[in-house]
C-alpha cells in the first residue's frame, strides 16, 4: 500500500451467479492493496456466511436507518432485499490507500455509473445463459423459483454490459482472474502517468 496515494474505487458486477465472489477472492489473494467493501443486506446469511466479512445483515429498520442519513454510496432492491454500500467505510479505505472493489449487483451498479461515470467499471459475463443456470443450480442455496428469478434477472441485467468499461466473460476461472488483475494493473499505470 502506497501511504501517499488515495486508492482507485472500482464497481464489479454482474449477475447472480457468474462468479463474481470466486474472482473476487482471488484477487484479494493476489492483491494486498485491494480491499472489498462490504455491503449491507437484509437477506438472510447463506450457510457459512460471516456477518461483517460477507455481509453486513440488517433488519429492513436498520437498513433504512442508514439510508435515511444517506448512508449509502448506491442501494437496491434485489429479489425481495435490500442492499446497500455503506459510505463511510469505503472513503475510510481509499483515504488509507487501498482500491476498493465495489461488488454490486447491477442497478446497483448502474447507480454508481450515474454518480460516478469515471468508475473503473467491470462487468462480469457467464459464457451462456445455460452455463449460468447450470452455476445457479449447483450452488443449491435457491429453490426453483428464486433460480427462475434470477435467470430472468440476469437476461435484463446483461443488457446493460455496454455501460461498462471492461467486459470479462468467465468462462475458465484463472484466465478471468488474469484479465481482470491486467485490468487494474493497466488503469494504475495510466493513473501513474
Amino acid at each position: 500500500m502506497s501511504i501517499n496515494r488515495k486508492g482507485n474505487l472500482i464497481l464489479f458486477t454482474g449477475s447472480s451467479g457468474v462468479g463474481k465472489g470466486t474472482i473476487i477472492k482471488e484477487l484479494l489473494d493476489r492483491d494486498k492493496n485491494i480491499r472489498l467493501s462490504v455491503s449491507n443486506t437484509t437477506r438472510e446469511p447463506r450457510e457459512g456466511e460471516i456477518d461483517g466479512v460477507h455481509y453486513n445483515f440488517l433488519t429492513r429498520e436498520q437498513f433504512n436507518d442508514v439510508l435515511k442519513k444517506d448512508g449509502y454510496l448506491e442501494h437496491a432492491e434485489f429479489c425481495g432485499n435490500l442492499y446497500g454500500t455503506p459510505k463511510k467505510q469505503v472513503e475510510d479505505m481509499l483515504n488509507q490507500g487501498y482500491d476498493v472493489l465495489l461488488e454490486i449487483e447491477v442497478k446497483g451498479g448502474l447507480q454508481i455509473l450515474d454518480k460516478y461515470p469515471d468508475i473503473l467499471s467491470i462487468f462480469i459475463l457467464p459464457p451462456s445463459m445455460e452455463s449460468l443456470e447450470r452455476r445457479l443450480r449447483r450452488r443449491g442455496t435457491e429453490d426453483e423459483e428464486t433460480i427462475r428469478k434470477r435467470l430472468a434477472q440476469a437476461a435484463e441485467e446483461i443488457s446493460y454490459k455496454d455501460r461498462y468499461k471492461y467486459n470479462v466473460v468467465n468462462g475458465d476461472l484463472e484466465t478471468a482472474i488474469n484479465e481482470v488483475l491486467d485490468i487494474l494493473h493497466k488503469e494504475d499505470e495510466n493513473l501513474i502517468k
